[in-house]
């Protein structure tokens, strides 16, 4: 956990609908509480862990959710706007490109210059002296996109500096891929379900990692554990009970039960797959049963996080 938490930036990824951003703000709260000034960073317009802990608006925001826990959304128009004031030196110039409807569609329509300015905004909050003059984070976790997309915008900045090969796109490109790529300075956490699609795209993800960026999966958490309630030979009982039940309401209340520990069983399954992939055993989350996810269930989820990592 320390090993990680010294790091001052986190990727979190892994298949969509897995509870990334769960997961981040979960691990943001545990960063936080161990006297790190942290930072959640949502992309893509992102607004949910905000939402989750206050009524303000992240878009483009720092804002403080908790001590020393803040969380901000990035998208690409703010980002670049911003990229544009800090490096075009004539501020009246900036604020006519940034606003010049054929600039923002070129900017929009150029392959991959969403993802470089957000990329860039990213490397600028981990900075321990910031371009924008802000106050530094500690830590810098991030909500990135599913595993596939989140690659590629990690690996976004080294396209841009290959193609442009002088310049300050160029230098700013080499400057991001050398801190991305540096095990010392960036993790990269995958989130995955215990089912056999989440769990087979994570065990794919740690050698494109590997391939393209040069980095390993510092950790792995599966998320949305169901509880091992039974034990084999209280399943048997339970089903020698179903074939004699005789009103519905107890044959329902038995088939609910078995259902329960077939999905459980299924799901240890699921974990054995991947300590046998990785180098590490997988962190477990339980799932969390609850008509709406908010503070409460983010500070259980942390605590449980926190012991397991």
């Amino acid at each position: 956990m320390s090993g990680l938490l010294d790091k001052r930036l986190i990727f979190v990824t892994g298949k969509g609908g897995v509870g990334k951003s769960t997961v981040a703000a979960a691990l943001g709260m545990v960063a936080a509480r161990q006297g790190r000034r942290t930072i959640v960073a949502e992309v893509a317009h992102q607004d949910r862990v905000a939402r989750a802990f206050t009524e303000e608006d992240s878009h483009f925001r720092e804002v403080r959710m908790a001590p020393d826990l803040y969380t901000i959304s990035i998208d690409p128009q703010h980002a670049l706007e911003e990229y544009l004031r800090i490096q075009v030196r004539v501020r009246a110039l900036a604020d006519v490109l940034s606003g010049s409807r054929m600039f923002q569609y070129f900017a929009v329509a150029t392959p991959g210059m969403s993802e470089l300015v957000t990329m860039g905004k990213i490397w600028e909050l981990a900075q321990l002296e910031r371009p924008s003059g802000s106050a530094a984070y500690d830590l810098v976790i991030v909500d990135a996109p599913a595993t596939g997309h989140g690659v590629a915008i990690m690996r976004t900045p080294k396209t841009f500096a290959d193609i442009a090969r002088i310049g300050p796109v160029a230098q700013q490109g080499r400057a991001i891929h050398a801190t991305i790529t540096d095990g010392e300075f960036t993790g990269v956490v995958a989130v995955a379900l215990p089912e056999e699609m989440p769990v087979s795209e994570t065990i794919m993800l740690s050698g494109i990692l590997r391939e393209e960026l040069g980095l390993d999966i510092d950790r792995i958490v599966v998320n949305g554990l169901y509880p091992d309630r039974f034990k084999p030979a209280e399943a048997q009982q339970l089903r020698g009970a179903l074939d004699h039940a005789g009103s519905p309401e107890s044959r329902a209340a038995l088939r609910a039960a078995l259902s329960e520990h077939v999905r459980a069983s299924e799901q240890r399954e699921q974990i054995a797959r991947l300590a046998e992939a990785g180098d590490t055993t997988p962190a477990r989350l339980p799932f969390v049963f609850c008509e709406q996810f908010g503070r409460d269930e983010f500070e259980a989820l942390s605590q449980a996080l926190e012991a397991t990592l």
